[in-house]
């Protein structure tokens, strides 16, 4: 299938080439294996929106998410109705032998349901009905599936329709692209939900793209919705002792929470890994920066969800409920009919809080992936990967073990340890629709620590665990607000507080008093020249841009030094293109290009110079090195 038979089925364009990107490498017609992708048009109950104001709003201080509710140029949403109708949606379906995901491009791409087909379980919160609440940085906003908060959280586009696409690849997987060009920051992002043949888990591969010529920032979240009651359990890894809540202003102990916490009384403890003992709205993220996974559990079904992801990019380990009282029960009335209370699951990459946004330098790309798999009779979990889960429990003199495989392992070995004392060694098929538990007595004065729960498959060791020996943490210090300018100590200090208000677009606040007291007391700060100079650039104040990053210029060439990075060349060379000034825009571009920083950025702003004079061999060049940098 060509490129342009893949935009006219799905009535996409020119963007689909970046949505697929490396994908079509390996894109082929052909049917592969036990996973198919299917497109079905299926009626929803829906509560409509009307039609928003076309005139979109300017900032005027709101706060959405702990950030700046900036919306323009996109219109406000929030003109809801209790009209009800039965309206079509398309649905694209990817299933294999143990899984099936509906995805609906028009509602944000998000994915709507899934299911594990080895024990008929719906892994995520499968909304029946759409009914808005205003809840996100336009308004209407519906719970339930998995939603891509990319790059706010809470999107602004999270219930309009997005571009897909799909491809297969040789090895039988397939995949459903999502994705869109955000207006707000003008970046490109793609969500690439995958399935492969022989396996229980769903892949998300992203990508997200700053074309830009100024820094951006990003915050991505994978926010997963799930069905919770009386015997759900929140399962963050056995070594998190703590948890916060957003911007790193509140800590508390896990899983057992002591004294006040963002606005909930926990007294002398009380076990917050149960939904059931949540009567408040709260959000926890784990204070976990070494571990892949976590997880959701529902013990009266035996059944729940896990993630998986790098914790190196990807250290959010997030969970949020409306809680279980009064005013939980009247957000769950407003968002939903009969499909009762939910959570959500969240996932962070390049962050690990909200808001706590991350810089994209111009024309970067990011990518990464995380996963999720449904699995079953474990009662919890101890420890897992993308391989497997274990769960290891000690009660009453005697241990239970049991392991779930993520695909078929036929003579698969199961061991217990204690120390070097053997209690289990079994050999049996282990997978997605078969795991294994067993119970085994231990001898009297057993130390927990001491047992080792292996899973293998011949020579491959599938998952390890150990219980860890923990020692109580250290409180962490809460973040609170910045002093006043005139009583922050150091320059270095009044530039660093100004630049984490503009990248956490922290509402009310400006960072201009923080750049203004700095150049003040040190009027050649080439750090906050360059950053007042940037400013200057997002509102294309040409002319103020240049007189900023020449002072930053001045300070860090003083005495015919050669700068070991060429940041502010770059901006002055984005000014004086805006003044009109192309040649002195090349020069300072080509000053930058010095640069391994910023060599990328320039050599594609030289191409672009050199294209315009129809140097076209020459553009192409820079081109080619411009790729080389980043």
């Amino acid at each position: 299938m060509f490129m342009g038979d893949i935009m006219r089925m799905n009535g996409m364009g020119v963007a689909a080439v970046w949505i697929l990107g490396p994908a079509l490498a390996g894109a082929t017609s052909a049917a592969f294996g036990q996973v198919r992708v299917t497109e079905k048009i299926e009626e929803i109950p829906t509560y409509i929106v009307q039609s928003p104001d076309p005139n979109p709003q300017f900032y005027f201080g709101a706060s959405s998410q702990g950030a700046e509710k900036r919306i323009y140029p996109y219109a406000l949403d929030d003109n809801l109705t209790t009209d009800r109708k039965l309206k079509a949606y398309k649905v694209v379906y990817l299933e294999n032998e143990y899984i099936r995901v509906g995805i609906i491009p028009e509602l944000g791409g998000k994915i709507f349901s899934a299911i594990d087909k080895t024990n008929g379980y719906e892994f995520i919160y499968h909304q029946h009905v759409i009914k808005p609440a205003l809840i996100t940085l336009l308004g209407a906003w519906i719970s339930g599936g998995i939603e891509w908060d990319i790059p706010h959280h809470h999107r602004a586009t999270s219930l309009m329709p997005v571009q897909y696409t799909t491809s297969s690849a040789s090895d039988g997987s397939k995949t459903v692209w999502v994705g869109e060009l955000e207006l707000r920051d003008r970046m490109r992002w793609a969500v690439g939900i995958t399935l492969h043949p022989g396996k229980a888990y769903l892949e998300a591969a992203f990508r997200i793209d700053n074309p830009g010529t100024l820094p951006a920032t990003m915050l991505c979240f994978s926010n997963v919705a799930v069905s919770v009651n009386a015997s759900y359990q929140i399962i963050f890894p056995p070594d998190t002792q703590l948890v916060t809540y957003h911007g790193k202003r509140s800590f508390t102990t896990w899983p057992v929470a002591k004294g006040r916490y963002a606005g909930s009384d926990f007294g002398s403890g009380v076990d917050v890994s149960w939904y059931k003992n949540h009567v408040d709205g709260n959000s926890m993220f784990a204070w976990n920066y070494k571990d892949d996974f976590f997880a959701g559990y529902d013990h009266g079904r035996n059944a729940g969800i896990m993630s998986i992801a790098d914790h190196n990019t990807v250290p959010g380990k997030k969970f949020f409920t409306w809680g279980n009282g009064p005013a939980g029960r009247s957000e769950e009335h407003l968002l939903t009919e009969n499909d009762g209370p939910y959570i959500e699951l969240m996932v962070g990459a390049f962050s690990d809080n909200q808001p706590d946004y991350s810089w994209l330098a111009p024309h970067e790309t990011r990518e990464w992936k995380q996963y999720w798999y449904p699995f079953h009779e474990l009662d919890g979990v101890s420890s897992a990967n993308l391989d497997a889960a274990v769960n290891l429990t000690v009660k009453e003199g005697k241990v239970r073990v049991a392991f779930y495989a993520t695909s078929v392992h036929p003579a698969a070995r199961m061991r217990l340890l204690l120390g070097e004392k053997v209690l289990l060694d079994d050999r049996k098929p282990v997978g997605p629709a078969s795991p294994y538990v067993a119970t085994v007595p231990l001898p009297q004065g057993t130390d927990e620590h001491d047992l080792t729960a292996l899973l293998s498959d011949g020579e491959k060791a599938l998952i390890t665990y150990q219980p860890p020996q923990l020692a109580p943490p250290a409180p962490p210090t809460a973040v609170i607000d910045p002093p006043p300018p005139d009583r922050v100590g150091s320059v270095e200090e009044l530039y660093l507080e100004g630049l984490r208000i503009e990248q956490f677009h922290a509402p009310g606040k400006s960072p201009l008093p923080y750049w203004q007291e700095a150049l003040r007391r040190d009027p050649g700060n080439a750090q906050v020249n360059t950053a007042m100079g940037i400013r200057a650039l997002r509102g294309a104040r040409y002319a103020e841009a240049e007189s900023y990053l020449k002072i930053a210029i001045d300070r860090v060439t003083h005495d015919y030094t050669r700068p070991r990075e060429g940041e502010a060349f770059y901006y002055l060379g984005l000014a004086l293109k805006g003044e009109g000034r192309i040649d002195d825009a090349y020069s300072q571009f080509q000053q930058a290009a010095w640069s391994a920083e910023w060599k990328g950025q320039a050599r594609f702003e030289i191409a672009e110079i050199e294209s315009f004079k129809s140097s076209y061999d020459a553009a192409l060049d820079d081109v080619s090195q411009a790729l080389q940098s980043n």
